[in-house]
């Protein structure tokens, strides 16, 4: 049977999104670091489309991140099946929301020299409301629903870092989202984004194979 192979970029939350639901089914592949300023030709063959994560599997290629997720979960209980319909509803709102109206805003917010007419407050603000919505329907623990890591948790929380990276003092001074920055600052010293940031070479042809996650 073949090792997948994941194509992906370390500070990506795309791909750090990938990365922690195969490292929480332990779901070993071998990982090829790239550098998106000069893509390899091997993954730009199997996903034009050039961007990470890319999952290249023996009967398939998956090159959307959230994808990733589900097939993950497809065949891994990895989060025990302890959430209620709403909060399964609510993490696929949400996730939808990140991937669509924050990530516009945050890039618009953190690398507002690469767009013309746009006000990086205007962007920093429309992401706060959304995060203070999601404030007022979180819990006050470890994670967003509780004590355990969810769905909801991978797939939302390298954003937010994102977010916070743009202006650290600034994010870390809000107070009406202080669950939310207890949730990942949580995230930020778990073992699970320990092992997801771990430093690998860039992949190049004649490189030896690596795997993700290490025993």
């Amino acid at each position: 049977m073949m090792t997948p192979i994941l194509y992906s970029f370390m500070r990506c939350p795309y791909a750090m999104r990938a990365r922690m639901a195969l490292s929480l089914a332990n779901v070993v592949c071998e990982i090829r670091e790239v550098r998106l300023s000069n893509k390899p030709k091997q993954m730009l063959e199997v996903s034009p489309k050039g961007t990470v994560p890319v999952l290249i599997l023996e009967d398939r290629v998956i090159e959307e991140s959230i994808e990733i997720v589900n097939w993950v979960l497809s065949s891994n209980n990895i989060f025990d099946g302890n959430l209620s319909n709403e909060q399964m509803l609510l993490t696929e709102e949400l996730i939808k929301t990140f991937d669509g109206k924050f990530k516009y805003h945050l890039d618009r917010y953190k690398y507002s020299s690469r767009y013309k007419n746009v006000n990086a407050e205007e962007d920093r603000s429309e992401c706060l409301k959304i995060l203070i919505e999601i404030e007022n329907l979180i819990s006050k623990q470890e994670w967003f629903f509780g004590k355990k890591i969810n769905k909801l948790d991978i797939s939302i929380l390298p954003f937010i870092r994102q977010f916070r990276i743009a202006d650290q003092q600034w994010f870390d001074e809000q107070l009406l989202i202080s669950k939310i920055q207890n949730v990942l600052f949580n995230f930020l010293e778990s073992e699970l984004f320990k092992d997801i940031m771990l430093k690998y070479d860039v992949w190049e042809e004649k490189s030896t194979s690596v795997y993700f996650p290490k025993a």
